[in-house]
C-alpha cells in the first residue's frame, strides 16, 4: 500500500508548514502489505508525535485514512485525507507527561 502523488503532496505542504513553525524535524514513511504511515517526528531518535495512516481495509466503515497521536490515540479519521489533515490546523502542542 502507498500514498499516491496527491496524498503525498498533501502531507508534505503540511510537514513544510510545521517544519518552518519548529514543531516537526523529521519524518519516516512506511509503506506496509495492508497500509501506509507517514509518522512525524520532532527529533530522529524519539518515538512519532504523529502518524498519519492510510487503510484502506477502513475505507467503507471509518474512512481510510487517520491521524494518530504519540500514545496511540485516534485525533481524527475520515473518507478525505484533507479533512483529516484539519485536525493540525488547530494548535497542537505536545504536552510532557
Amino acid at each position: 500500500m502507498r500514498f499516491d502523488r496527491l496524498e503525498l503532496d498533501q502531507i508534505l505542504r503540511l510537514y513544510g508548514r510545521m517544519v518552518a513553525a519548529n514543531e516537526w524535524r523529521d519524518y519516516a514513511i512506511d509503506h506496509l502489505t495492508d497500509r501506509a504511515v507517514f509518522s512525524v517526528f520532532r527529533r530522529a531518535s524519539e518515538v512519532p508525535l504523529f502518524q498519519i495512516v492510510k487503510d484502506p481495509k477502513l475505507a467503507r466503515r471509518q474512512g481510510a485514512f487517520a491521524v494518530i497521536a504519540a500514545g496511540g490515540r485516534i485525533l481524527k479519521r475520515g473518507q478525505e485525507l484533507g479533512r483529516v489533515l484539519g485536525v493540525f490546523d488547530a494548535k497542537l502542542k505536545v504536552v510532557e507527561a
